[in-house]
């Protein structure tokens, strides 16, 4: 998702600076957008070094005008970063989250800034999808709001805004259709393949929920699930036992090779 992300702004004549913690994740990512520059240059898009030349990677947060932060799924892992990134950003930069379910006031309590601090969740493959769910904590000035939306069309998305509820709009709908596409899986209604078929035909999707969660990843989902079991206090978010099982063996989608379905 960063390298996604880092992708499109760098696509819009932007310059930005890569950092992942994790060892060779920048690279990776380096490694990610050429190839789907070099897809995309088929098809008349840009010149994939002319988009990568606007790309650095650094070994930590650099000042800049605009951070977005998209690693894993953990408040306490997110919290750190908005920490970082509160004391090297210059106070009137926006420190924007591409979370797709822990709050925003969350993030924002932990800087001097909160009224800088907003949501921006991209969707996966980033370069593809146009949306990008835009999340207004209690604070975030219209400013700030304003900005972004601006930023996101400028980068040829769509912007949708939603208030700083948990899952937001798109997760609080998506986790409860995967969860139940698993629960019809466990429960031996049908086969992993003839699920995803039928929501593929049957509602004119371009994936079926399996196999969606398989890329989305399904340590995510299990996240983003707990997430919206607790801040709604709702047991019908509750991740469904298969869904941890698989979690709990390491298959967690594609990204790990096995999940819902195998992968080379």
């Amino acid at each position: 998702m960063g390298g996604g992300i880092a992708q499109v702004v760098a696509a819009s004549g932007r310059r930005v600076s890569l950092h992942d913690s994790f060892p060779g994740a920048t690279e990776r990512g380096l490694a990610a957008m050429r190839k789907s520059l070099e897809r995309l240059a088929e098809k008349g898009g840009a010149d994939p070094d002319e988009v990568l030349a606007r790309v650095e990677t650094m070994d930590d947060l650099v000042p800049a005008d605009l951070m977005i932060e998209a690693v894993i799924e953990d408040a306490g892992v997110k919290t750190d970063v908005f920490k970082r990134a509160d004391a090297i950003l210059p106070p009137e930069s926006v420190l924007a989250s591409n979370t797709s379910s822990i709050p925003i006031g969350l993030l924002a309590a932990t800087t001097a800034r909160p009224d800088r601090v907003i949501g921006m969740h991209f969707f996966n493959p980033v370069p593809v999808l146009q949306l990008v769910e835009i999340v207004r904590g209690r604070e975030t000035s219209d400013e700030t709001a304003d900005a972004i939306t601006e930023l996101a069309h400028d980068l040829g998305k769509t912007p949708a805004v939603a208030n700083d509820f948990p899952g937001f709009v798109s997760n609080r709908i998506l986790m409860p259709y995967i969860n139940e596409a698993v629960w019809a899986l466990y429960d031996g209604v049908a086969e992993a393949e003839a699920i995803d078929t039928i929501a593929k035909l049957g509602f004119a999707h371009p994936m079926g929920p399996l196999a969606l969660a398989d890329l989305i990843g399904l340590d995510t989902c299990v996240a983003i699930m707990e997430v919206l079991r607790t801040g709604l206090n709702d047991e019908k978010y509750a991740p469904c036992p298969l869904l941890c099982e698989l979690v709990g063996e390491g298959k967690l989608g594609r990204k790990s090779g096995d999940g819902f379905y195998r992968y080379d």
